[in-house]
């Protein structure tokens, strides 16, 4: 089994882009995902709403998570972690500009087919 980084192998910083999201491991309902976020964000009036669970952690930069039930923002910074439930609507407001915003996400739950994230 080769040894992995998550901080290797980033992609150069670019907003126009598209995040880069790289799956890392899957088995019978989990699938983990490396996602490097460069400023982007959810577009307007977009939310997630995942048939499976979703835990993520912050690994570098920051970011601002909205949970569709709550009235605020969430601040999050290296090491946070929560835990998203099927079909909780959330989306990202904004990720941190001029630098990669590395989330580490597990995917639970559903055993097939996964949804593309």
């Amino acid at each position: 089994m080769p040894l992995t980084n998550l901080l290797n192998a980033l992609p150069h910083c670019d907003p126009a882009a598209a995040e880069r999201v790289d799956e890392l491991l899957r088995r019978p309902g989990l699938r983990i995902e490396r996602i490097v976020s460069c400023g982007q964000a959810s577009p307007p009036g977009f939310w997630y709403d995942q048939a499976e669970g979703e835990w993520i952690m912050l690994l570098t930069g920051s970011a601002g998570l909205r949970l569709e039930h709550e009235d605020y923002t969430r601040l999050l910074v290296p090491g946070d972690c929560v835990d998203i439930p099927a079909h909780c609507r959330h989306r990202v407001e904004w990720t941190a500009q001029g630098q990669p915003t590395i989330w580490l996400a597990a995917f639970y739950g559903i055993d097939s087919p996964w949804p593309t994230h």
